[in-house]
């Protein structure tokens, strides 16, 4: 029996589809499931999960925060890593904030009324854009004062913004101003400060931003302070990881924790100390990466050990 060519074509094509979604769509899907559940793999092919109790509390790939309903960290648990993903930690929105390390000028925000006719709260956010020299700076800030600590560190402000001066005046050919005429400091607003971080610069007075004032012009000058070269507070307390997800933290951040966590349950440091130690990963294989702790396994290990009575 002879068919014409467009039906051959399209029984070809017909055969071409079926073939392909019995491999692609059944057999590899399969074989894949199969693979996951060999002994090593199922628990994380599964996601991983972590249960205190009998509930599954999270994921021990996975990051979360420990913070109450008003957002403030929870004084008895470990705190991760910031995060950068949608909220934070979010798995359907991971990322980092793209800032590179020449991000030290804010976006102030627009002055709003807090008394009187028109007073409202601010942003959650603050408003305006945060530098990521001032992000760094204020959860820098925000760690020393949890911990009880200096959080001091080279390039911010006491008060946890980026020190980072706006100097005009003649240029030199290269691209210096030994005297200048005018200076601000970029990352303190108006109203918001008492003073300026710095009281002069070069023998003229510092002052603070205002918002929507043009300071292009200004040669933009980061002053260095007379913080450590090493803080106390570690790099992985300020920064954000690349995936915003990362459920680890460096052992130098979960031992500056030491001391809150065992006084909030009421034990002693040691105890707390050697939990840390037995929950800490060496590096893979003997020599990838770096040794860490994994929080949310760290604090179910906590709550079942040493539980706050209420």
């Amino acid at each position: 029996m002879f068919n014409p060519i467009w039906v051959r074509r399209h029984l070809a094509a017909l055969r071409a589809l079926l073939v392909l979604t019995v491999l692609c769509g059944v057999a590899y899907p399969l074989a894949v499931y199969a693979v996951a559940q060999v002994p090593g793999l199922r628990h994380r092919a599964d996601g991983s999960t972590v249960s205190l109790h009998g509930r599954t509390v999270g994921s021990a790939l996975i990051g979360q925060s420990f913070t109450g309903r008003d957002g403030a960290p929870l004084r008895r648990y470990f705190q991760s890593r910031p995060s950068e993903a949608g909220g934070g930690y979010d798995p359907t929105a991971t990322a980092a904030s793209n800032l590179g390390p020449e991000d030290t000028v804010d976006t102030l925000p627009a002055p709003r009324p807090t008394t009187g006719p028109g007073a409202e709260p601010p942003p959650a956010d603050g408003g305006g854009r945060q530098s990521l020299l001032t992000r760094v700076c204020s959860r820098s800030k925000a760690v020393g004062d949890l911990e009880g600590v200096s959080g001091a560190r080279p390039f911010c402000t006491p008060g946890g913004v980026g020190a980072v001066l706006a100097v005009f005046g003649k240029r030199t050919p290269d691209g210096t101003v030994p005297h200048p005429t005018r200076v601000v400091s970029l990352n303190e607003e108006q109203g918001m400060v008492k003073a300026p971080f710095l009281a002069t610069y070069k023998g003229v007075p510092v002052e603070p931003a205002r918002f929507g004032e043009d300071y292009a012009d200004g040669l933009v000058v980061p002053i260095r302070g007379g913080a450590p070269a090493d803080p106390v507070v570690p790099a992985d307390a300020v920064t954000a990881g690349g995936s915003g997800l990362d459920p680890h933290i460096s052992p130098a951040y979960a031992a500056l924790q030491v001391r809150r966590v065992a006084a909030a349950r009421g034990v002693a440091e040691d105890r707390v100390r050697r939990l840390v130690e037995d929950g800490t990963d060496g590096r893979d294989l003997g020599f990838m990466g770096e040794p860490r702790v994994n929080v949310l396994e760290l604090n179910i290990v906590l709550d079942r050990r040493y539980p706050v009575r209420a």
